[in-house]
């Protein structure tokens, strides 16, 4: 077996390296080479770059096409860019905007990696003859008793990238390599130096590589011009606070900007689409014990709707910034359920719930889905006492609906 897991020499393994422009997916690339594989890189061009070529931190667009093919110039590999832009429009891109106008809170790199890059660009790869399809993100991957591969987290922690890939199915994990699982972002550098790689101290890429300037809510205004309707903010005990322009400008655990003067620290709580309701309530509020999720996605053992009927003990994460928390995996009438054993605040619909076989460094990951709206109930208005003793709702109105 050679260092990719495979019954061949290096030199007869042929391997496809997903090269973004980075540090990291060079780095890649320069390791497999030096070990004798057959290295060709291929970068996917994503979205019209023309705003984007002279812009730090944005990925698959105008510079980071001419760094990653100057790295494969000086690695002696071929390169080729892919044309994706289509592709990702309707995969990433629309997916998005209507998530944020649903008020969810969407990660479009989740998407990415499940069609885009491990889907679409897998079929290129096989193609072309490649053995295995590596990219520069830092998660593990590990051969398990039964001949499949396990995905796992990375080494170090604060690198640990598999709140994104957690929908890789079982057939892309098969074929799919990670090196740097084991390796630290400054192991990294230290190995791009060594290879004389231009992009040795490029810095990180956005997570959301196709907004100019963090700027959400301008885009998903200009692909969905009905997202900016405006709409009341309500507190959860049913009174009016005030107005907004549109909930794609708000996102669940968000505390500033919600243009509030006076009382109490207020948190957006949820947001109500069909209504064009900001929900805003106090900071317990947000705290969540139990989450439904939908479009499961499961490389553990067996089937997740099979789980035991008093479930499956795992870790979540709720947020990618997160780190696994303890849970119980349910599987209630079809639909998957994780019961928090402590609440988390800003549950936010659109997030994913990554599914981890424990707590610890380098655990599994067993799956994950997106988290689902909660149906929400119109609140019950807040009473107030009057002087003849009979009660009438607080501010003397109800919130609509």
């Amino acid at each position: 077996m050679n260092s990719l897991d495979l019954p061949m020499a290096p030199r007869e393994t042929r391997v496809v390296v997903a090269m973004s422009g980075g540090v990291d997916s060079s780095v890649v690339a320069a390791l497999l080479k030096d070990q004798g594989y057959d290295v060709t890189g291929v970068t996917l061009q994503l979205y019209d770059h023309g705003a984007a070529v002279h812009r730090k931190g944005a990925c698959c667009a105008g510079q980071d096409i001419h760094d990653a093919r100057r790295v494969a110039d000086r690695l002696g590999i071929p390169h080729y860019v892919l044309d994706y832009e289509d592709r990702f429009r309707e995969a990433v891109i629309d997916r998005f905007a209507d998530s944020y106008l649903a008020g969810e809170t969407p990660i479009p790199c989740v998407e990415c990696n499940r069609t885009v890059k491990f889907a679409d660009l897998m079929r290129t790869a096989v193609d072309i003859g490649a053995h295995v399809l590596a990219t520069g993100h830092y998660v593990s991957s590990r051969l398990l008793p039964d001949g499949r591969r396990g995905l796992f987290r990375a080494a170090d922690p604060d690198k640990d990238q598999t709140y994104f890939l957690y929908a890789t199915t079982q057939p892309q994990l098969d074929m799919l390599r990670f090196p740097l699982g084991g390796m630290t972002k400054t192991q990294t550098r230290d190995l791009a130096r060594h290879y004389g790689l231009a992009v040795a101290d490029k810095s990180e890429s956005q997570d959301i590589c196709f907004v100019p300037n963090g700027g959400y809510a301008d885009l998903i205004r200009k692909l969905r011009p009905e997202a900016a309707t405006p709409g009341d903010i309500v507190h959860v005990d049913g009174r009016v606070l005030g107005r907004h322009d549109g909930i794609i400008r708000f996102t669940v655990g968000q505390r500033r900007g919600l243009g509030l003067s006076g009382g109490e620290p207020l948190y957006v709580v949820a947001l109500d689409a069909p209504r064009a309701q900001v929900i805003v309530g106090p900071r317990e509020a947000l705290l969540t014990r139990r989450v439904k999720l939908r479009d499961m996605s499961w490389i553990g053992e067996g089937a997740w709707r099979d789980l035991p009927a008093d479930g499956l003990e795992v870790a979540v994460r709720v947020r990618s910034t997160r780190a696994p928390a303890p849970a119980v995996l349910h599987c209630r009438d079809g639909v998957a359920e994780v019961e928090l054993a402590v609440g988390e605040e800003g549950v936010a619909p659109g997030q994913a719930c990554v599914i981890y076989d424990g707590a610890g460094p380098e655990a599994r990951v067993l799956g994950g889905g997106v988290i689902n709206r909660a149906p929400r109930e119109a609140p019950a208005p807040r009473l107030e006492g009057r002087q003849d003793g009979r009660l009438t709702p607080a501010n003397g109105r109800l919130a609509r609906g």
